[in-house]
């Protein structure tokens, strides 16, 4: 599975698989100093999030990110330490990263939130197509000249990157060829990469807070942010009981000569599941994305109660006139049709793009809203709209 990539750099509802690894605490003896002392690692208890791990001492974290695309078998190694204090032994392919940092580059709108809600927006100096960050707050820095525009990702200009002289550069990938990041690293810029998206469970996204907060030493409030939307994405999915009935589901659309949609497994179906919806496609073992004939997915889903996840149409004439076997639908003839795309930023970004890994609570109360209106009389849809 690969991740989906929209043109402006932000990525779509894609998730890749991690197997899972012991979370409890665990005690190790190693080395965290040049002389060899030892001191004690405690592993930090992570709840839902396997792409990464971390072992903390008094002066260093010892950070693993241990899945950063989908299908490697090795991933990459970090030892944070804190300013002024000694660089510990490590092995040629550990990168030494001084913390807390004073500035960093972001390549995702995904990493944007995190320094919103950690209140690290002003260390954000540069990104690849700034047009597309939603955030109020980071876009009232852009606008004051306080983040550099720095080109097309892969066209990324390293010139002028190379020019801010960022603490840290946080990046993705989804191949062991690391392509800009690794020209981004040759010019001795600290690189980390960033594996939020192939997280199969949705707060095992919104987790990766944790891992952005290592860098400013915000462990306690990212652990404080993140245990308020496990609570209300909990809460939430707690409304939902077995003897109600289930609206079934469609969703995704046609690009080029397929129609994409999410796998049974993929981290939106489980969310379509945790709020209470019989997703069409929930029997099927992909935790990516499905590719299928217009026709097979027409002979399942032509009477599906809700089509939610419509991309990003306006209407359901926009929808209409980019195919019009659209309209041949139920749901479609119902007006029972989602798109994700209620929030954009100012200059066109989408909010749920941008936002919705770190608030998978947002997103499970919308379809709570949208599937079991009756249980949600108060709450106003987020993200989602319905199309007229």
């Amino acid at each position: 599975m690969k991740k989906l990539k929209t043109t402006n750099g932000c990525r779509l509802l894609v998730v890749g698989c991690w197997l899972l690894s012991s979370c409890c605490a665990m005690f190790v003896t190693t080395s965290c100093a040049p002389s060899r002392e030892k001191k004690e690692l405690v592993r930090s208890r992570l709840k839902y999030a396997r792409g990464f791990s971390v072992k903390d001492s008094l002066d260093c974290k010892w950070v693993t990110v241990g899945y950063p695309y989908q299908g490697a078998s090795s991933g990459y190694e970090y030892v944070l330490v804190q300013h002024g204090k000694p660089v510990p032994h490590h092995e040629k392919n550990v990168q030494v990263i001084s913390i807390p940092v004073e500035s960093i580059v972001c390549t995702s709108t995904t990493h944007i939130p995190l320094l919103d809600y950690l209140n690290e927006t002003d260390k954000l100096i540069g990104f690849p197509t700034t047009d597309y960050i939603s955030s109020e707050k980071m876009r009232k820095q852009i606008d004051e000249g306080k983040v550099k525009e720095l080109g097309i990702d892969k066209g990324m200009n390293l010139e002028q990157l190379f020019s801010l002289k960022p603490s840290l550069v946080m990046g993705y990938t989804m191949t062991s060829d690391l392509g800009q990041l690794k020209k981004i690293k040759e010019l001795e810029i600290p690189v980390v990469i960033n594996g939020e998206y192939l997280e199969k469970h949705p707060l095992g996204r919104a987790e990766w807070i944790k891992f952005m907060a290592l860098f400013f030493n915000k462990e306690k409030m990212a652990d404080s942010i993140f245990n308020m939307i496990e609570q209300q994405y909990v809460s939430t999915k707690n409304l939902i009981t077995e003897k109600m009935s289930k609206p079934t589901v469609l969703s995704g659309i046609v690009y080029g000569d397929a129609w994409f949609m999410p796998g049974g497994q993929n981290y939106a179906a489980t969310l379509l599941n945790d709020a209470g919806c019989l997703y069409l496609w929930n029997d099927t073992d992909s935790n990516g994305f499905l590719q299928l004939g217009f026709e097979t997915v027409f002979a399942k889903a032509k009477d599906a109660d809700l089509w939610i996840g419509a991309s990003d149409f306006k209407s359901l004439k926009d929808m209409e006139a980019a195919d019009h076997r659209y309209a041949l639908f139920g749901s479609f003839k119902k007006k029972n049709v989602y798109t994700y795309n209620a929030r954009t930023g100012a200059k066109g970004g989408s909010e749920f793009l941008e936002l919705g890994y770190l608030r998978p609570d947002l997103i499970l109360k919308d379809l709570v809203k949208i599937a079991h209106p009756e249980l949600m009389r108060n709450y106003e849809l987020y993200f989602y709209k319905k199309l007229k």
